[in-house]
């Protein structure tokens, strides 16, 4: 059985996605076991704002969208900077986080790393940003981030997968 996690890395690479940035985290396991199996060469940078600058950098020499990794809460807050630069310059860049099961959206109960809108914090500095609701609509959804990035003016894209959707079965895509 293939996890939401798994599926997005092959999909990833069927977009031809060679690189991602990011540092692993209890938030972004399925994502990481996706990217074993994959040809897709994982860079980790000491912080989260490293990524997002290295994704930049990769867009500008490479043509490609730059991909990012990051975990719900401080992964969010360090990697708008970069977003922002990316904005204001029209760099293609696609940041996949996590974020709170699905259950547990908007509680406001304190879990670990829990923003109170995190989707609303980085509207400023993306061209959108959805939460996947449903394993289903991840094709969708990266059909259009990757319509984004080929516009006339392409900017960052954040996704936000729930934790509870990250494991959901995905076979089926």
């Amino acid at each position: 059985m293939a996890t939401c996690g798994e599926v997005l890395v092959k999909l990833l690479e069927g977009y031809g996605v060679d690189h991602v940035f990011g540092i692993p985290g209890v938030h972004t396991v399925e994502l990481y076991r996706g990217l074993a199996a994959s040809s897709i060469r994982h860079v980790t940078p000491r912080h989260e704002q490293g990524a997002g600058f290295m994704a930049d950098g990769y867009s500008r020499t490479r043509g490609k969208p730059g991909v990012c990794f990051i975990i719900t809460g401080p992964g969010m807050t360090n990697i708008t900077t970069a977003m922002g630069q990316a904005y204001a310059d029209s760099i293609p860049m696609l940041v996949i986080s996590s974020v709170q099961s699905r259950d547990q959206l908007g509680g406001g109960r304190g879990k670990l790393h829990e923003l109170p809108n995190q989707a609303g914090l980085v509207a400023g500095v993306a061209a959108f940003s959805q939460t996947l609701m449903s394993a289903d609509d991840l094709p969708q959804v990266l059909a259009r981030a990757f319509a984004v990035f080929d516009g006339a003016r392409p900017r960052p894209v954040h996704i936000e997968i729930p934790l509870d959707v990250l494991v959901a079965p995905a076979d089926h895509l």
